[in-house]
């Protein structure tokens, strides 16, 4: 069993008109998102365009989604490429009596894995939450090594990881030999039955803010040994996840789209993710249209 449920959504920030962020939107999304196949939510994360959040609106986000949720799983993104702003992240968000933290790879510094080992460290000390690791070299443009996983997998309060490497090969060699504690969840929606194949227990997904009661169905059904059924499912979802993100339009710029055209206001993304082109709202009709959804 999941530690915290099969299916998170890293959930996207609102925003109103003016740019501001928009907590009662933040508030009813979340509670939006659990009653569509959710289990929780991960706040304030890369999808959550953190990078544009000062801390004192991250916090804001987190503490608010944490009064909206309280039955339900909150995981507070709390990463940065600055250690002391990561630490200082973590410590606000376990403040704010959520139930895990995660923790990106720091980004754009490409630091070494020497660098990578005393920016986690300082991070898991910094709570005494579980926390999960987030690996996405795509974006961070540094991979954990496995040496480094394991170095991290001592210490106690580290007990996942958002695996978006795309390589379940490798991520099988990692469970092999990684304690039975460690957890790994898909960070990467159309990866999600290729990892639950090799061990991984869940995703923390993106187009699941739309198709989360279908990513629910595909999970169960795998962990029942019904791996047609899941596979029909997955094909299913492939048009979902080839909408949430592209060149042209990167994550969560479609997403954001997606649930506005499902009447679940989210504003637009803060610059630079933005603008939305021409058409995108038209594709994501059609992704509906397919899903038998209506909007």
């Amino acid at each position: 069993m999941a530690r915290f449920g099969p299916v998170l959504t890293a959930m996207v920030t609102p925003f109103d008109a003016d740019g501001k962020l928009d907590v009662d939107a933040a508030q009813h999304l979340a509670k939006w998102l659990v009653a569509h196949g959710n289990d929780g939510v991960v706040v304030a994360g890369t999808t959550g365009e953190s990078a544009t959040l000062t801390h004192d609106e991250q916090v804001e986000l987190i503490t608010a989604v944490r009064e909206a949720l309280p039955d339900h799983v909150v995981i507070a993104g709390a990463g940065s490429n600055d250690t002391a702003a990561a630490v200082e992240l973590t410590e606000r968000a376990t403040a704010a009596k959520v139930d895990g933290i995660l923790q990106v790879t720091p980004y754009y510094n490409r630091p070494s894995q020497a660098g990578l080992a005393v920016h986690f460290k300082a991070c898991a000390e910094a709570t005494d939450l579980p926390v999960i690791l987030y690996d996405i070299p795509i974006r961070s443009g540094r991979k954990i090594s496995h040496a480094l996983f394991h170095e991290l997998f001592a210490i106690d309060n580290i007990v996942a990881i958002k695996d978006a490497a795309g390589n379940p090969a490798l991520t099988a060699e990692l469970l092999a030999e990684a304690p039975e504690r460690i957890e790994v969840y898909s960070g990467d929606d159309s990866m999600t039955l290729p990892l639950l194949a090799v061990g991984a227990v869940g995703i923390i997904g993106v187009a699941t803010h739309w198709v989360g009661v279908e990513t629910q169905e595909m999970i169960a059904a795998f962990s029942k040994g019904q791996v047609a059924d899941a596979t029909r499912i997955n094909a299913r979802l492939i048009p979902s996840w080839n909408y949430e993100t592209g060149d042209d339009n990167p994550n969560p710029v479609p997403t954001k789209v997606m649930m506005n055209l499902l009447g679940i206001p989210v504003g637009t993304c803060r610059p630079p993710m933005g603008p939305a082109p021409a058409g995108l709202e038209d594709r994501a009709r059609i992704v509906l249209a397919n899903l038998d959804r209506a909007f």
